[in-house]
């Protein structure tokens, strides 16, 4: 069985407990409503600017781990919905941009272990579409513990997408 946000469990019992609907507008959509049947766009006025997960990706604030390089793991990890890091949970976590790793650290080896322990820790959590999470980080010297968080919401289209972040990064 496939839980709430892309995971494989027994249980649905993680994720967006909200279908991946996300909290609020996103993608250049106003259509967002109520809980009174209202449309927020008549309530508030359409958005004065919008920033789309796209153009994150783009723009480079976002790593897109569904690149070929890197889906093979996410798929592996059992995520079945989209999986992006904002640029500072990877350079945290996985590599620095054009720096070496420490002797017998790879990429895919540090990102396996980003996506197992958010999944284990969304196997665990709850139905909720938030989770948080603890990687150790070897650092060539001694393990760093780096305080992530990911959230399970609506991407540009309304699928429902996953963002790895630190922990105080949204």
């Amino acid at each position: 069985m496939v839980g709430q946000a892309g995971i494989s469990t027994r249980k649905p019992r993680c994720g967006c407990s909200n279908g991946g609907r996300g909290n609020h507008a996103q993608g250049g959509k106003a259509d967002a409503v109520n809980a009174n049947d209202r449309d927020l766009g008549d309530i508030f006025g359409e958005p004065i600017a919008v920033y789309t997960r796209r153009q994150a990706l783009e723009d480079g604030v976002l790593v897109d781990l569904m690149q070929p390089e890197t889906i093979g793991l996410v798929r592996e990890a059992g995520f079945k919905f989209p999986v992006a890091m904002t640029v500072g949970a990877f350079v945290a976590t996985v590599a620095e941009i054009g720096k070496p790793l420490p002797e017998g650290q790879d990429i895919q080896g540090r990102l396996w272990d980003v996506l197992w322990m958010l999944a284990c820790a969304i196997k665990t959590a709850g139905s909720t579409d938030r989770v948080k999470f603890r990687v150790s980080v070897w650092n060539g010297r001694r393990r760093d513990e780096v305080k992530l968080w990911s959230l399970c919401g609506s991407g540009d289209d309304g699928a429902p997408v996953v963002t790895i972040m630190l922990e105080g990064e949204d």
